[in-house]
């Protein structure tokens, strides 16, 4: 009886990283979507998950996947996929971009640093944002993985000058320029938390500390949270309370326009991407503009709310800009097969924020190291079960929208 009582049952080894019992039983992005937002104070997690206004256009983001279906074809001989490609010049293993993020330390105190470093050992660039919660150079100092830069305008132009100087001098290897956010968009949920940037305390927010004591102890042992690219500096490093709308719409310059794309070259050699164009005369000015590639984005629908979901855009823009610049996808990407559909439209590849920002909320670092091994598991899954084998034979023939012919 012990015997086949044996033979049919087997106990689990004892896991003693609270973090990797977490990582056991998240099976997908939405999983570790579901755990952060049990960690975290539910101000930090609105900043995190929240759109604009009525979210509409966030919600539209991953309704355009849904929308899209595979016409897989079989007997391909699919024993080897390769889902490597070149973005700016360079092989990476997986067409994925990690896109900027600011305020990332109030996931988990690490912040940048952890994504950078599960970054590298992915092989996927990693792009630092303007606002990061850690520096041009500790990023640079704890991660050899390819890097890119996001640039925000301020009206100093001597200051957006300094930083760009300062990423060259640290490796960053290409500029990423945001362009949609002339002014704020209205983030409703970060309006009904007073959510700022130290937090404010308040009754609310001691609640909140008292039932989430893991991510306030952290917290609270911590350095303090700051703009760490801009302190010291005239226009402010978030070290007294300060609310994002009021920094944006203080600090960055909206008489942006294309003229700047020229001053950025003269002070950058590398390559450049604009990022939010949302129509398709804008990427045919980036195109003229000389850029060497553009991010379609609606800042994941965290300013214009009612913006045209990204993957929806793709063909028209593929089509009238497609060999001239290359073209990211941002916006809704929680699965591979999400990367797999924005490629076979004619994405060199796609950019996500909130996917691993949900892993680092989830289980820190190794919460990002587990979101992109289950996306470049899923890209070779998918591309297997379409019957492709290299990204560069992911074509418009491989998916349709649902309810074509």
């Amino acid at each position: 009886m012990i015997r086949t009582l044996r033979s049919v049952v087997r106990f689990r080894r004892l896991e003693w990283s609270l973090a990797a019992r977490r990582l056991a039983r998240a099976a997908d992005v939405g999983d570790l979507r579901i755990i952060a937002k049990r960690r975290l104070p539910a101000g930090v997690f609105d900043y995190i998950d929240g759109g604009a206004e009525d979210e509409l256009t966030s919600r539209r983001n991953r309704a355009a996947y849904q929308r899209l279906e595979f016409r897989p074809r079989v007997l391909r001989d699919v024993s080897s996929v390769d889902p490597s490609t070149t973005l700016l010049g360079k092989r990476v293993p997986l067409p994925l971009v990690l896109a900027p993020t600011g305020f990332t330390r109030i996931a988990d105190p690490d912040g940048e640093l952890a994504v950078a470093r599960a970054a590298a050992r992915a092989g996927i660039p990693y792009t630092l944002s303007t606002l990061a919660t850690r520096s041009i150079e500790e990023v640079a100092g704890v991660a050899k993985g390819p890097r890119w830069f996001q640039v925000y305008v301020w009206k100093d132009r001597g200051l957006v000058r300094e930083l760009i100087e300062r990423a060259r001098a640290a490796g960053f290897e290409a500029l990423m320029l945001t362009v949609d956010n002339a002014v704020l968009g209205r983030r409703d949920r970060d309006v009904r938390r007073g959510f700022s940037l130290p937090p404010k305390i308040g009754l609310d927010t001691i609640l909140e500390g008292i039932v989430h004591p893991g991510w306030t102890w952290a917290f609270l042992r911590a350095e303090p949270i700051s703009f760490a690219n801009v302190v010291g500096r005239s226009v402010g490093d978030g070290s007294d309370p300060v609310t994002l709308a009021d920094y944006i719409n203080a600090q960055f310059d909206p008489a942006l326009s294309w003229a700047d794309i020229d001053w950025m070259r003269s002070v950058w050699d590398g390559p450049i991407v604009v990022k939010g164009i949302q129509c398709v005369e804008d990427a045919l000015l980036a195109a003229e503009a000389g850029v060497d590639a553009i991010a379609l984005s609606n800042h994941g629908g965290r300013q214009l709310d009612g913006a045209p979901p990204t993957l929806e855009l793709l063909p028209s823009v593929v089509e009238s800009v497609g060999g001239r610049i290359e073209i990211l996808c941002d916006g809704g990407v929680r699965r591979g097969s999400d990367i797999v559909k924005a490629v076979a439209l004619g994405a060199r590849g796609c950019m996500a924020g909130r996917a691993y920002l949900y892993g680092l909320g989830a289980a820190g670092e190794a919460g990002v190291d587990h979101v992109l091994r289950i996306l470049d598991a899923d890209v070779r899954r998918t591309m297997a079960l379409c019957g492709v084998t290299s990204v560069a034979d992911l074509t418009p023939e491989f998916v349709r929208r649902r309810g074509s012919v």
